[in-house]
């Protein structure tokens, strides 16, 4: 709880601060990248950083977490802390981190705000940050406890043993662990963490869903993006990676998984979130689940579907499951009614369900307003996005 002194200085100062963090966050990664050049060639995303979408998220992140305190003081923002322990903890950030991190913005808040951060306003930001770094410490030292990894030590060598062509762009890899230890359990819906060498000797990082959970393997399927540098992991992977070769691969992380409970559910996705939602309905359809599950997915044509077959067979497998499926351009004969973007509001959504909702932000934030129109509840929506998540504390 951010004390009363801070919380009335935050309160001023918010909208200074939020409308400068454009400018803020930017500069901050300047100074951070200067002074530790090897965190943005083997840590950060070097596309994110050149597409400014990491600026947008950790600006959004800072922002939604000030408002919370001052807003809603008894209320620990826990859902949008969790989102990111998780990343953290698939990324192995450690406690020392935070400290490199603070000093380098509050560096940057100082030069854009100037003489308006005065020593007061100075203190009370500061207590903003450590009451948020302080909460994610905790939440990650837990994760790596319940991981069985000491701290920060996520990663461990996978030999690739297979690896499946599913589109054009899509390519499946199952991997087992090279010291024979056993594979780390798994929830469904849950990622990993790849690190690659590159050429330019960058170590890359990358998360990927976990889109099958094989017996003594981990299974993640990868999308090429096309781009420099945002695809140059996935173009790696899939240009030079084959069965046999090894693979730096975290521990499984992920907030967003399969409850384990009995009532209805959505699966919704667009393009490649069709993959947690793929691991999903594996675990679904291999314990025999009864339950009562609606798939829904939307792609631009048939052949860049992937693993349109194995959904296909799950559902079979299941006594109480359908899938509906939309085409941008379908390839053949398609119903009129089901060409184009996803609407979920054309499906029945029974009353009770959770929903799953993985796809670009534009396809999450439609498919999440049209399931509160159906009456599901805003705790039974849950999403992961690829990449930065641009959403966190401002879902619409």
């Amino acid at each position: 709880m951010l004390s009363p002194k801070s919380t009335a200085l935050v309160r001023a100062t918010l909208p200074a601060v939020g409308g400068a963090i454009g400018e803020i966050t930017p500069l901050f990664y300047d100074k951070l990248f200067a002074a530790h050049p090897r965190l943005l060639s083997d840590l950060f995303n070097r596309g994110n950083q050149a597409d400014g979408s990491q600026q947008q998220a950790l600006a959004g992140a800072i922002a939604a977490f000030a408002t919370a305190l001052v807003e809603h003081p008894d209320v620990r923002p826990d859902a949008m802390l969790s989102r990111i322990a998780h990343k953290h903890a698939s990324l192995g950030v450690s406690r020392e981190q935070y400290t490199v991190v603070h000093r380098h913005l509050f560096a940057a808040i100082a030069e854009v705000l100037g003489d308006a951060v005065t020593p007061e306003v100075a203190a009370a930001w500061d207590e903003v940050y450590w009451l948020m770094a302080n909460a994610l410490i905790a939440l990650e030292a837990r994760l790596y406890e319940r991981a069985g990894v000491l701290r920060g030590a996520t990663w461990r060598p996978y030999v690739v043993t297979a690896r499946h062509r599913e589109t054009a762009d899509v390519t499946t890899f199952v991997v087992r662990p090279a010291d024979g230890r056993p594979v780390p359990a798994a929830r469904p819906g849950q990622y990993v963490s790849v690190q690659v060498a590159l050429p330019d000797g960058a170590r890359q990082i990358r998360q990927y869903s976990l889109s099958g959970l094989p017996e003594d393997a981990l299974q993640f399927s990868i999308k090429r993006v096309d781009g420099d540098p945002a695809g140059e992991v996935s173009g790696h992977l899939h240009e030079q990676v084959a069965a046999g070769d090894t693979l730096q691969v975290s521990h499984p992380f992920g907030d967003v998984v399969l409850d384990d409970g009995d009532g209805p559910l959505l699966l919704a996705s667009a393009g490649i979130g069709c993959t947690p939602m793929t691991g999903m309905l594996a675990h679904l359809a291999a314990t025999g689940s009864t339950r009562r599950v609606v798939v829904a997915h939307a792609d631009r044509s048939e052949s860049t579907h992937a693993f349109r077959a194995e959904t296909g067979q799950f559902v079979a497998k299941l006594p109480d499951a359908v899938a509906h499926v939309w085409y941008e351009r379908p390839e053949g004969a398609w119903p009129a009614d089901r060409t184009g973007f996803a609407d979920l509001s054309l499906i029945d959504v029974p009353a009770g369900t959770t929903a799953y909702l993985c796809g670009p932000l534009p396809f999450l934030r439609a498919a999440r307003a049209q399931l509160l129109a159906a009456g599901v509840a805003p705790a039974d929506i849950h999403y992961e996005v690829f990449g930065p998540d641009l959403w966190l504390g401002a879902e619409a």
